[in-house]
């Protein structure tokens, strides 16, 4: 390729083998230890490859060589250790006021008959010069690449699944007498396809498989981006062992494993949806066409609570005194990023109206497809799906429960268990059918760099959503949900095209929030319109600050999709510091979304979004797959020269404002709520023009209730005022209560202390850096651009006071910041 990579500083590689083999079912065995800050345990790894996969020739230049071989040797049993790498992983998709998705969330879109040659598929462009070539050469070995870092690989062996009892069900013989390769392989074979309607018998032969013995030790090597395995003798990956158990364990400082404390003081730690998404949490196979299952036990001490991607709720088996087992799994195919692991001393709330049992927990799929809706077959790879059953898709609220550290029950039972029925409802009166059968919802722990974060089954929100009102927090988590359908159940094929899931999220959480309020449709129009308001302001602000080849949603353009022969391919800017603080791919796909909206009609818009989720739920997408079949639900006359090439020109392939956008916010009006906005910012500038003593009272301004956006709105366009006097600062405070509103106003109100130097206050904007966390970030470079001795030196305390909590690739920002 003619791109220079540089994968430790702008693009992160994606090394897995998957065009010769794929995963289809991992199960984890591991330990939490929180004196030694690891989870130590094994991972069983079932394969699928042989006529699925096409081996290819070697080339010359396609060969996926090493980068030098000296830097990776050959290992027999014992430690291992993955170099840490000097790499600044930060995720590319939390920002302040933002999700990020836990490894994007994609899901496949392989063939109907089950192929997963992934050459159309993966994510990513080509990486060839990352990997080893692991195709079929002659008298080569075959090796597996599977994707890690920061992993301390200790053994590699084969499973011997023929040992199971009972296995013989999956042999072509009642008991075979001589046990091979071609045999362990033929039963890892027809136990990864068994058909949907037998998932929990599937599910137990996993289990017991994984239990199974080793049946000989395999050579592995590790460089700083993967794992590699071989088996001496084994040329292709139809060859390769099928099953196959990898001892590992964790390390402290490993990017997808965070080891902090809760709001309470109790030790805890969760996985993040950072770039290198699960690859310090076990070794797999990260681009998103490695679809598969997984089941997982994890072991903590009996005082915490496992929170997991699982469709079961999970309940703790008692073992040793003072120690209990969690069992989850999943039977929908999803790529290993988007698993998530929570563990801590967690306190349970239910929310009243949703079910208090798990039906999930016992599901048995009908026999008779005559329960089945009759919607037309999915598209998707075959699994037990909730658009099939009848009960599901008229299910509005699905199983939920609620954790939190103790000391945030109250609040939670406040702010946050009342929102969680209407919102689903909301969601499903929208886009029907809730892809996943149940959803726990967790308070994390301060750290966490983002206000939410949606993967299967489980949903992150920050504590700074909880306070002042219901507004934030409502807003978050309808977006979090909105996920569930765009981001999870389907999925952007190319990790870069980022928009086909924050977009949509941030375009769906209006609707859903405004149906979960039950408003009128003008009050409904009305907040949209103010919100659209607040988004092009950030949108502006964003081009305005952000290099030019950020803001393109498709950079991959034509070659969107590809990937070297072996599957290798690599995210575009994945590693580049500066994404974390961009919002682009939010708001440019954001209004994206609401300029076709319009121009389809709203009623006929979210009919054909509805048919759109139905067709490809469980797949993975291009902007193109979703941009032609909305086309074609547009009537002629509407179009009006729309066409893809035409929306791949002006909002995916470009930097800067869309025209069309740029004509809409030059034409349209000012909405109600903005112009009462408007009224009493100048409202404000006259109290900031009085002298200090008036003569009369009865000038006294009269000051409008307002809504929680238009909060945000008049602080953001008081911030464009070059001098507010410090009583106009105590006025404003004192008039809105600024301290006891929600954290995006706050927010606003700690930048106008900064930039005033209103030293009055400066212990709320102390208090908003320790407390939220998921947005101060912001302030620090907000206190230090000033250039005033006493705010950078508020700015410096803050941050030691923080530093040994804070979320590590923020803490070194922010110390680049200060340093």
């Amino acid at each position: 390729m003619d791109v220079k990579l540089d994968p430790s500083q702008d693009d992160l590689p994606l090394l897995a083998n998957t065009s010769h083999i794929l995963v289809k079912h991992y199960v984890l065995d591991v330990d939490v230890n929180f004196e030694s800050q690891d989870i130590e345990g094994t991972i069983v790894l079932f394969f699928e490859s042989g006529n699925r996969f096409k081996e290819r020739s070697r080339s010359t230049e396609e060969s996926c060589q090493l980068e030098s071989r000296g830097a990776c040797k050959f290992r027999t049993p014992g430690p291992c250790h993955i170099p840490m790498t000097n790499a600044r992983t930060f995720s590319s998709q939390m920002g302040y006021n933002d999700f990020a998705i836990c490894g994007k969330g994609e899901k496949d879109t392989s063939d109907k008959d089950g192929n997963h040659d992934n050459r159309e598929q993966a994510s990513g462009i080509s990486g060839s010069k990352y990997c080893r070539d692991t195709g079929n050469h002659g008298n080569e070995d075959f090796w597996l690449v599977l994707d890690c870092c920061d992993l301390s690989v200790l053994k590699v062996e084969e499973v011997d699944v023929a040992a199971v009892p009972g296995i013989e069900t999956f042999t072509r013989s009642p008991k075979p007498t001589v046990v091979s390769e071609e045999l362990r392989n033929q039963i890892v074979h027809e136990l990864v396809t068994l058909p949907a309607d037998r998932w929990r018998e599937q599910l137990d032969y996993y289990a017991l498989c994984s239990q199974a013995p080793g049946c000989g030790e395999l050579l592995f090597a590790t460089d700083t981006w993967s794992l590699q395995i071989r088996k001496t003798g084994a040329q292709t990956a139809a060859d390769f062992p099928h099953a196959v158990r990898i001892w590992y364990k964790t390390t402290p400082k490993g990017k997808s494993v965070i080891w902090t404390s809760d709001q309470s003081g109790r030790p805890c730690v969760y996985t993040m949806g950072s770039p290198i998404n699960n690859r310090a949490l076990f070794p797999c196979q990260e681009p998103p066409v490695a679809m598969s299952t997984w089941q997982a036990t994890v072991r903590a001490a009996a005082s915490f609570v496992v929170l997991m991607s699982g469709e079961n709720s999970a309940k703790p088996t008692q073992l040793r005194e003072g120690y209990s087992s969690w069992h989850y799994y999943v039977t929908m195919p999803m790529p290993a990023s988007t698993f998530t692991i929570a563990v801590g001393a967690w306190a349970e709330m239910k929310p009243q109206s949703c079910s208090p049992n798990d039906p999930a927990a016992e599901r048995v799929f009908p026999a008779s497809e005559a329960t089945f809706r009759c919607a037309g077959p999915c598209g998707h790879m075959d699994y037990p799906c909730r658009f099939q059953d009848a009960s599901a898709t008229t299910q509005e609220i699905i199983s939920c429960r609620i954790f939190a550290p103790e000391c945030l029950t109250g609040i939670c039972q406040e702010t946050l268990l009342p929102l969680i029925s209407p919102c689903l409802s909301a969601a499903h009166s929208i886009l029907g059918t809730h892809p996943f059968s149940r959803l726990d919802v967790l308070i994390v722990p301060a750290n966490f760099p983002s206000l939410g974060m949606a993967s299967p089954h489980i949903i992150f929100l920050s504590q700074s959503t909880l306070t002042g009102g219901s507004h934030l927090c409502g807003t978050r988590l309808c977006h979090e949900i909105a996920h569930a359908w765009f981001g999870l159940a389907i999925g952007a094929r190319d990790w870069t095209e980022e928009w086909l899931s924050e977009g949509f999220a941030t375009h769906l959480e209006d609707v859903f929030w405004a149906e979960a309020q039950q408003l009128p449709p003008t009050e409904a129009q009305e907040q949209q319109e103010l919100r659209a308001c607040l988004r092009w302001r950030r949108l502006l602000d964003e081009v305005q600050n952000s290099a030019e080849e950020m803001q393109v949603l498709r950079p991959n353009k034509e070659k969107t999709g590809h990937v070297s022969e072996s599957g290798a391919s690599v995210v575009k800017y994945g590693l580049n510091p500066e994404k974390i603080f961009m919002q682009v791919h939010y708001l440019k796909g954001y209004f994206l979304l609401r300029f076709l909206a319009k121009r389809l009609g709203e009623e006929t818009y979210f009919s054909f979004l509805r048919k759109f989720v139905h067709t490809f739920h469980g797949q993975l997408i291009l902007s193109q797959d979703f941009l032609q079949m909305l086309l074609e639900n547009i009537p002629e006359e509407k179009r009006l020269e729309l066409s893809v090439e035409n929306i791949f020109r002006d909002w995916l392939e470009s930097s800067g404002i869309p025209k069309p956008l740029q004509r809409e916010r030059q034409a349209g009006a000012e909405c109600g709520l903005a112009r009462q906005v408007s009224a009493e910012v100048k409202k404000w500038i006259r109290v900031n023009r009085r002298p200090r003593k008036r003569k009369r009272r009865e000038n006294e301004e009269v000051f409008e209730k307002l809504l929680p956006d238009q909060l945000v709105l008049l602080l953001e366009q008081l911030l464009d005022q070059k001098t507010l006097h410090p009583r106009t600062l105590q006025n404003l405070q004192r008039t809105y209560c600024l301290e006891q509103q929600d954290a995006e106003v706050r927010h606003r109100w700690c930048e106008l202390i900064v930039k005033h130097k209103y030293r009055e206050a400066y212990r709320t904007v102390e208090k908003f850096l320790q407390e939220d966390q998921a947005m101060g970030i912001y302030l620090y470079g907000e206190l230090m651009v000033s250039e005033d001795a006493r705010q950078q030196q508020l700015a410096r305390t803050c941050f030691e006071l923080t530093k040994g909590k804070m979320d590590g690739a923020s803490a070194k920002v922010v110390a680049e910041m200060l340093f």
